[in-house]
């Protein structure tokens, strides 16, 4: 028998319409498993595993017990604003083991005051912060504190405190000037990273 084995790169697919596409393919994460790349913007696509600044991936199969993908997960646990309050309705936190990275570096990505409000080497599904926005993912940390707009992304849509100031994926990261890693404000090389997750 023979066993055919594949590597993770970029490969030519064909969608049920018949429209060919290439893409990126994962091929080494273990079923069930999560694995998360910070790749910096206007990096080919040829160079993403080496450039990325994080990488990191999960070790249990957490998504089994949330429907088996990140569809079903956020079905249990949805971004929206104002159906749950900071860490007492955040969604799962798992634990994750550095590929690219480290606790410190990781940590040393956001501003100063942010430090201390999470915790490094996790991953975290919706969170909320003071206000009752909605994060949709804590990528690398677990928070300890509410002001999650700062570390955390992706955006349930309504942020209060001083709107329009919070929009987008990357909420408050700029809070204290854009990528000064100042304050609450994260670093540029975070900023200006695009946020992958691989799953099977």
């Amino acid at each position: 028998m023979d066993v055919i084995l594949y590597q993770d790169g970029l490969y030519y697919l064909t969608s049920s319409r018949g429209v060919l596409y290439q893409t990126y393919c994962d091929m080494t994460t273990a079923d069930d498993h999560v694995s998360v790349w910070h790749v910096p913007n206007n990096i080919e696509l040829e160079r993403w595993s080496t450039a990325s600044i994080l990488q990191y991936h999960t070790e249990n199969t957490f998504l089994n017990k949330h429907g088996g993908n990140l569809f079903n997960l956020y079905q249990k646990f949805p971004v929206r604003f104002g159906i749950g309050t900071c860490l007492t309705d955040n969604g799962p936190a798992i634990p994750i083991v550095y590929d690219t990275g480290d606790a410190i570096s990781t940590k040393n990505l956001y501003g100063p005051y942010s430090r201390g409000r999470f915790e490094p080497g996790f991953i975290t599904f919706r969170v909320f912060n003071y206000e009752k926005a909605a994060m949709a993912i804590c990528s690398g940390v677990k928070p300890k504190a509410c002001h999650t707009e700062h570390f955390c992304i992706g955006g349930g849509g309504h942020f209060p405190k001083e709107a329009p100031r919070q929009c987008g994926d990357f909420t408050s990261f700029d809070w204290d000037g854009y990528g000064t890693n100042t304050a609450s404000s994260a670093s540029k090389e975070i900023t200006e990273a695009a946020v992958l997750l691989f799953y099977r």
